[in-house]
C-alpha cells in the first residue's frame, strides 16, 4: 500500500475508527461499567471539540513533527463542502486534520509514533 497516494479523507476515516477505538479501551480500562457512561465519557474526547483540543495541544508544544504537521494540514485543507451541523466549519477541518494523522500513522505502521502520541491525551 503506497500511504502518500492515499486520499486524505480515506486516512480520516481509517484513523477516526483506530482513535475511536483507542478512547474506548482507555475508558473501558478505567473500570466504567455503564455503557451510557461510556458513551458520555467517549464523546468528550472524540467529538470535533475534543479532537480539536488535542491537537492544539499537540502543535502548540511542538509535539508534532514537519511531515505529521503537512498530514494535519492536508486533513485540514481537504475540500469538503459539507459538515455536520452541530459543529462549525473550522473545528470539523481541524478535526479531520488530526483523524487523517492518525490514520497515516496506523496505515504507515509507525504505531510506536502512534502510541506516543496517544499518551498525551489524559482520559479520565
Amino acid at each position: 500500500m503506497d500511504i502518500d497516494t492515499i486520499n486524505v479523507i480515506v486516512l480520516a476515516y481509517m484513523g477516526d475508527a483506530v482513535y475511536d477505538t483507542y478512547i474506548r479501551k482507555k475508558l473501558i480500562g478505567l473500570g466504567i461499567q455503564k455503557v451510557e457512561e461510556l458513551q458520555n465519557k467517549a464523546i468528550e474526547y472524540v467529538s470535533a471539540k475534543g479532537q480539536v483540543k488535542i491537537l492544539n495541544y499537540l502543535i502548540n508544544n511542538n509535539i508534532l513533527s514537519d511531515e505529521e504537521l503537512d498530514i494535519v494540514k492536508r486533513g485540514r485543507n481537504n475540500k469538503r463542502s459539507s459538515h455536520p451541523k452541530n459543529t462549525d466549519i473550522l473545528t470539523y477541518k481541524l478535526s479531520t486534520g488530526f483523524e487523517a494523522l492518525i490514520g497515516y500513522l496506523y496505515l504507515s505502521n509507525k504505531i510506536d509514533r502512534l502510541e506516543e502520541i496517544l499518551s498525551f491525551i489524559e482520559v479520565r
